[in-house]
């Protein structure tokens, strides 16, 4: 299984060396990959560019962008941009977001989500392939077949794979179908091994795909203080269990809240808790790394197990 950590915002990053120095970090400690949010902060794929600046090794991956405020066009011509700084070291990791953001806060109208991940996914894989695309869908018209301006052509630049957020049956089999693998959170491991990923398997399977990515996230905490550190992390991460299509999938885990997804004890039953994943089909990890008030020694603890695993 291969170890990747879900990167924050950096508090107190001055200048943009400061603000990638974590990502040489991570590569240092030994990590396959580092992910990075897009939610009302940097933007992530600035943020890798500029990462890939400052590492050699190390997959860089966005966790997530939103589909809905760009265009597939402008999502490939960044994404292209970004794989060309990266050295071919990029991984699109798409997302659709939630109806409450796209709509309420971005003004935008959201469509079925299934159809409109399908619609957005068939024209984005004909950009990135470097096709002269002409679509006429529901959402997007799409016509390159004026010359000179027939493709996107960004020198140097590696396709990049591209990994969904999908959470349901049906994101999950439009992304076995079309994408590379799915990026998920706060997907249980009963969950995992009855829906997620049986359902994207067979969807690949059958679309005549290799077998997708499934990169799982997780809270993770190598602590001696376990209860405290499931307070912390019900805390942390509260608004999951708010927001419909996650506390949809807890509902099905069993789980009360994101504390009971938690991966947390020490180095071995941490160890144990990774392998069980590795076991039941999951390939990548994404660990999101809680660090708890009454143990501060438990992010450099959990880091240095993450690592060690990885190497």
């Amino acid at each position: 299984m291969r170890i990747g950590m879900q990167v924050g915002p950096k508090i107190g990053a001055q200048g943009a060396e400061d603000l990638v120095s974590r990502y040489r970090e991570i590569e240092e400690a030994g990590f396959d990959t580092a992910w990075t949010g897009n939610h009302l902060t940097h933007d992530a794929m600035t943020v890798l560019a500029l990462a890939g600046t400052v590492t050699e090794r190390i997959e860089l991956g966005s966790s997530v962008v939103p589909t809905y405020p760009r265009h597939p066009m402008v999502m490939a011509q960044q994404a292209l941009t970004t794989s060309a700084i990266t050295g071919g070291r990029f991984t699109l990791g798409l997302g659709l977001s939630h109806k409450f953001i796209v709509e309420d806060w971005q003004g935008l109208k959201w469509s079925t989500p299934v159809h409109h991940l399908r619609e957005y996914l068939t024209v984005l894989n004909g950009l990135l392939d470097g096709e002269q695309v002409v679509h006429e869908g529901e959402e997007y018209q799409v016509s390159l077949n004026t010359a000179p301006f027939t493709q996107l052509d960004v020198p140097d630049a590696p396709r990049p794979q591209v990994v969904i957020a999908a959470l349901g049956p049906g994101m999950l089999k439009v992304t076995g179908e079309l994408a590379d693998g799915t990026n998920c959170w706060m997907c249980g491991q009963g969950y995992l091994e009855s829906t997620l990923v049986p359902t994207i398997n067979k969807a690949a399977e059958s679309a005549g795909r290799p077998a997708p990515r499934v990169i799982a996230g997780f809270p993770i905490c190598v602590t001696n203080k376990v209860e405290e550190a499931k307070i912390q992390c019900a805390k942390t991460w509260e608004v999951y269990g708010q927001i419909y299509s996650y506390r949809q999938v807890l509902k099905r885990e069993g789980a009360s809240g994101p504390a009971d997804l938690l991966i947390a004890g020490d180095e071995d039953s941490v160890a144990k808790q990774i392998e069980g994943l590795a076991k039941i089909g999951v390939t990548e990890l994404n660990a999101h790394v809680l660090g708890i008030p009454e143990d501060p020694g438990a992010i450099d603890r959990t880091t240095a197990l993450l690592g060690g695993l990885s190497k």
